[in-house]
Protein backbone atom coordinates (compact mmCIF):
# COMPACT_ATOMS: atom_id res chain seq x y z
CA UNK A 1 0.00 0.00 0.00
CA UNK A 2 1.26 3.46 -0.89
CA UNK A 3 2.07 6.04 1.73
CA UNK A 4 1.83 8.87 -0.77
CA UNK A 5 0.33 11.91 0.98
CA UNK A 6 0.45 15.68 0.76
CA UNK A 7 0.76 17.42 4.13
CA UNK A 8 0.53 21.20 4.47
CA UNK A 9 -0.01 23.61 7.38
CA UNK A 10 -0.74 27.27 7.89
CA UNK A 11 -1.10 29.31 11.08
CA UNK A 12 -3.70 32.07 11.05
CA UNK A 13 -4.37 34.93 13.45
CA UNK A 14 -7.90 33.96 14.44
CA UNK A 15 -9.64 31.78 16.99
CA UNK A 16 -10.26 28.18 15.95
CA UNK A 17 -14.01 28.77 15.53
CA UNK A 18 -13.46 31.57 13.02
CA UNK A 19 -10.83 29.59 11.09
CA UNK A 20 -13.23 26.63 10.79
CA UNK A 21 -16.11 28.89 9.69
CA UNK A 22 -14.02 30.60 6.99
CA UNK A 23 -12.80 27.24 5.68
CA UNK A 24 -16.30 25.78 5.51
CA UNK A 25 -18.96 28.51 5.37
CA UNK A 26 -16.90 31.00 3.37
CA UNK A 27 -15.11 28.46 1.16
CA UNK A 28 -16.00 30.38 -2.02
CA UNK A 29 -14.28 33.55 -0.73
CA UNK A 30 -10.83 32.01 -1.01
CA UNK A 31 -11.20 29.15 -3.52
CA UNK A 32 -9.89 30.37 -6.92
CA UNK A 33 -12.10 30.50 -10.00
CA UNK A 34 -9.31 28.75 -11.91
CA UNK A 35 -9.91 25.56 -9.90
CA UNK A 36 -13.18 24.57 -11.54
CA UNK A 37 -14.28 21.43 -13.33
CA UNK A 38 -17.74 22.60 -14.41
CA UNK A 39 -17.78 23.15 -18.19
CA UNK A 40 -20.20 26.03 -17.61
CA UNK A 41 -17.67 27.96 -15.51
CA UNK A 42 -17.35 28.78 -11.83
CA UNK A 43 -19.45 31.04 -9.62
CA UNK A 44 -18.89 29.53 -6.15
CA UNK A 45 -17.99 26.37 -4.25
CA UNK A 46 -19.63 24.91 -1.17
CA UNK A 47 -19.13 22.43 1.66
CA UNK A 48 -22.42 21.30 3.17
CA UNK A 49 -22.26 21.45 6.97
CA UNK A 50 -22.93 17.81 7.84
CA UNK A 51 -21.55 14.31 7.46
CA UNK A 52 -22.70 13.00 4.10
CA UNK A 53 -23.01 16.56 2.77
CA UNK A 54 -21.81 17.53 -0.67
CA UNK A 55 -18.58 19.30 -1.60
CA UNK A 56 -19.35 20.94 -4.93
CA UNK A 57 -19.21 23.95 -7.20
CA UNK A 58 -21.91 25.96 -8.93
CA UNK A 59 -21.59 27.68 -12.31
CA UNK A 60 -23.07 31.08 -13.20
CA UNK A 61 -25.94 29.28 -14.98
CA UNK A 62 -26.82 27.40 -11.74
CA UNK A 63 -25.49 24.02 -12.87
CA UNK A 64 -23.62 22.11 -10.19
CA UNK A 65 -20.65 19.75 -10.26
CA UNK A 66 -19.75 17.50 -7.32
CA UNK A 67 -16.16 17.23 -6.08
CA UNK A 68 -16.79 14.84 -3.20
CA UNK A 69 -18.55 14.34 0.11
CA UNK A 70 -18.19 15.37 3.74
CA UNK A 71 -16.95 12.24 5.53
CA UNK A 72 -16.40 13.76 8.98
CA UNK A 73 -17.92 16.96 10.39
CA UNK A 74 -16.57 17.90 13.86
CA UNK A 75 -16.76 21.70 14.18
CA UNK A 76 -14.61 23.55 14.96
CA UNK A 77 -11.73 21.08 15.09
CA UNK A 78 -11.88 18.57 12.23
CA UNK A 79 -13.24 18.09 8.74
CA UNK A 80 -12.65 15.18 6.34
CA UNK A 81 -13.68 15.41 2.69
CA UNK A 82 -13.63 12.80 -0.05
CA UNK A 83 -11.83 14.01 -3.19
CA UNK A 84 -13.61 12.31 -6.08
CA UNK A 85 -11.62 13.97 -8.83
CA UNK A 86 -9.43 11.77 -10.97
CA UNK A 87 -6.01 12.51 -12.49
CA UNK A 88 -7.68 14.49 -15.28
CA UNK A 89 -9.77 16.51 -12.80
CA UNK A 90 -13.00 14.85 -13.82
CA UNK A 91 -15.55 13.77 -11.24
CA UNK A 92 -15.45 10.04 -10.47
CA UNK A 93 -18.74 8.98 -8.86
CA UNK A 94 -17.21 5.79 -7.40
CA UNK A 95 -16.28 6.56 -3.76
CA UNK A 96 -13.88 3.58 -3.81
CA UNK A 97 -11.59 5.69 -6.04
CA UNK A 98 -11.68 8.79 -3.84
CA UNK A 99 -8.73 10.22 -1.98
CA UNK A 100 -9.34 12.08 1.29
CA UNK A 101 -8.60 15.56 2.55
CA UNK A 102 -8.42 15.86 6.35
CA UNK A 103 -8.24 19.34 7.85
CA UNK A 104 -7.66 19.87 11.57
CA UNK A 105 -7.90 23.17 13.41
CA UNK A 106 -5.80 23.49 16.58
CA UNK A 107 -5.91 26.54 18.85
CA UNK A 108 -2.53 28.05 19.62
CA UNK A 109 -3.37 30.58 22.27
CA UNK A 110 -6.56 32.63 22.36
CA UNK A 111 -6.40 34.10 18.88
CA UNK A 112 -4.23 31.90 16.70
CA UNK A 113 -5.02 28.61 14.94
CA UNK A 114 -2.80 26.05 13.25
CA UNK A 115 -4.57 24.46 10.30
CA UNK A 116 -3.13 21.12 9.20
CA UNK A 117 -4.22 19.54 5.93
CA UNK A 118 -3.42 15.98 4.90
CA UNK A 119 -4.51 14.80 1.45
CA UNK A 120 -4.04 11.03 1.23
CA UNK A 121 -5.41 7.87 -0.36
CA UNK A 122 -4.04 8.63 -3.82
CA UNK A 123 -3.33 4.93 -4.37
CA UNK A 124 -7.09 4.45 -4.96
CA UNK A 125 -6.85 6.56 -8.12
CA UNK A 126 -5.66 5.61 -11.60
CA UNK A 127 -2.88 8.25 -11.62
CA UNK A 128 -1.78 8.55 -7.98
CA UNK A 129 1.56 10.31 -8.53
CA UNK A 130 0.01 12.78 -10.97
CA UNK A 131 -2.76 13.80 -8.58
CA UNK A 132 -0.43 14.01 -5.56
CA UNK A 133 2.06 16.12 -7.52
CA UNK A 134 -0.65 18.45 -8.75
CA UNK A 135 -2.32 19.07 -5.39
CA UNK A 136 1.04 19.33 -3.61
CA UNK A 137 2.46 22.16 -5.70
CA UNK A 138 2.19 25.95 -5.46
CA UNK A 139 -1.05 25.97 -7.45
CA UNK A 140 -2.42 23.25 -5.17
CA UNK A 141 -2.73 23.10 -1.39
CA UNK A 142 0.37 25.27 -0.80
CA UNK A 143 -1.18 28.28 -2.48
CA UNK A 144 -4.73 27.44 -1.47
CA UNK A 145 -3.89 27.50 2.24
CA UNK A 146 -2.18 30.89 1.82
CA UNK A 147 -5.37 32.20 0.17
CA UNK A 148 -7.40 30.72 3.03
CA UNK A 149 -5.13 32.57 5.49
CA UNK A 150 -5.73 35.81 3.58
CA UNK A 151 -9.51 35.30 3.88
CA UNK A 152 -9.34 34.50 7.60
CA UNK A 153 -7.20 37.54 8.37
CA UNK A 154 -9.17 39.91 6.14
CA UNK A 155 -6.39 40.56 3.62
CA UNK A 156 -6.73 40.83 -0.13
CA UNK A 157 -6.73 37.30 -1.52
CA UNK A 158 -3.44 36.64 -3.30
CA UNK A 159 -3.12 35.15 -6.78
CA UNK A 160 -1.91 31.58 -7.00
CA UNK A 161 1.65 31.00 -8.14
CA UNK A 162 2.11 29.13 -11.40
CA UNK A 163 2.19 25.39 -10.91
Amino acid sequence: MSTLAVERSVTVKAPVEKAFRVFTERFATWWPTSHSINPQGYAAAFIEAREGGRWYERAPDGSEQDWGRVLTWEPPHRLVLSWQLDGDYSYDPDPAHASEVEITFTAEGADQTRVDLVHSGFERQAKPESVAGSVGNEGGWNGLLLRFGDAVEGREIRALSAA
